[in-house]
């Protein structure tokens, strides 16, 4: 097997963030589920948009904040993502490679706009997302670069993607094409909602071998084995998952293989401010140290580390060296 020219590629819906700190009764007159995350058109984007106070808006989407994540940690990165060549679209590349990522598919020159997913967060730090997906739905199996794809240590894919037809397509594409280079294929769940739409799809992703590791947290967990019995449900994902890894919050998380269970507590934080990115930041740490070697249970201890860091402050990428973090901890960077 040739070296790896990159640690870790996301693959992801392009998304950019506008985040706003509000109340519940903002949410209950937009009919919105809190925590969970909602697909939406133009209209109602822009009546929420309208509606929302003071935003801190930033380049988002999940499987980008997980890339940028690992970049931070001092990994080689690059992300696959569709936006459109708008001004939030210009934004968002130069973002993105501003954080050290490679970012290389090519913006589109015309159809929906670049993707804006709205979140609201309320003062208990949990967010809700609606998420306008424009541009990120035309991510086609053509963006799929073979050469790339093959020259990545692991390839990340989002749930999410699972949405758009052609980006199913382009999904699955990219893990034929790690397997035969002899890479790993690592899948997010992303949301309980969307393993509610496609739950036998994602069992059969995991069964078939399509994907070799699999993140998820209680609620997605539940949804995909359809029972409130969390040790029940981790029994089943260890007979259908290569390797699963469970996130429960304040309980830290578990990491689930055939071999067995190991238990990781969650990193100590001052305050909680919003959970925006916690998941996605717990992958990055984790496949961090997957990539580093660094053992199942230091892989968890480093993805505590990122999510604590990220729940802490509003938004969803770092705001501080997660490396230099690491380094303090004694953690293996």
């Amino acid at each position: 097997m040739t070296t790896a020219k990159y640690d870790v590629l996301g693959i992801g819906n392009a998304i950019f963030d506008v985040l706003v700190q509000t109340d519940e009764q903002f949410l209950s007159l937009h009919g919105m589920t809190k925590g969970g995350m909602a697909l939406i058109d133009e209209a109602r984007a822009a009546s929420i948009y309208r509606d929302m106070g003071p935003a801190t808006e930033m380049s988002g989407g999940s499987a980008a904040n997980t890339i940028v994540g690992i970049a931070n940690l001092g990994a080689r990165a690059a992300y696959v993502g569709k936006v459109r060549d708008d001004q939030i679209g210009r934004l968002y590349i130069h973002d993105i490679r501003a954080a050290g990522v490679a970012f290389e598919t090519k913006a589109a020159a015309d159809g929906p706009a670049t993707g804006c997913s709205y979140i609201l967060v309320t003062p208990d730090g949990e967010r809700t997302m609606n998420t306008y997906l424009g541009a990120a739905q035309e991510l086609m199996p053509g963006d799929i670069d073979e050469v790339q794809i093959a020259a990545s240590s692991v390839i990340y894919l989002e749930g999410y993607l699972w949405d758009p037809k052609s980006a199913k397509e382009a999904f699955v594409k990219a893990s034929t094409i790690a397997h035969q280079a002899g890479r790993q294929v690592a899948l997010t769940l992303s949301d309980s909602f969307c393993v509610d739409r496609y739950r036998g799809e994602f069992l059969d992703l995991m069964k078939n071998g399509t994907v070799d590791l699999v993140f998820a947290n209680e609620a997605e967990l539940r949804s995909l084995y359809q029972t409130p019995d969390f040790d029940a449900a981790l029994a089943q994902l260890r007979v259908d998952a290569k390797l699963g890894v469970v996130t429960r919050s304040e309980k830290g998380c578990v990491v689930a293989s055939k071999d067995g269970v190991i238990a990781v507590p969650a990193f100590p934080i001052e305050k909680m401010v919003d959970t925006t990115g916690a998941g996605d930041l717990f992958a990055a740490g984790f496949l961090f140290g997957l990539v580093r070697g660094a053992g199942h249970e230091n892989a968890g201890r480093l993805g505590a580390l990122a999510a604590a860091e990220v729940i802490q402050h509003i938004g969803a990428r770092p705001q501080t060296s997660l490396k230099e973090l690491a380094k303090q901890n004694g953690l293996p960077v």
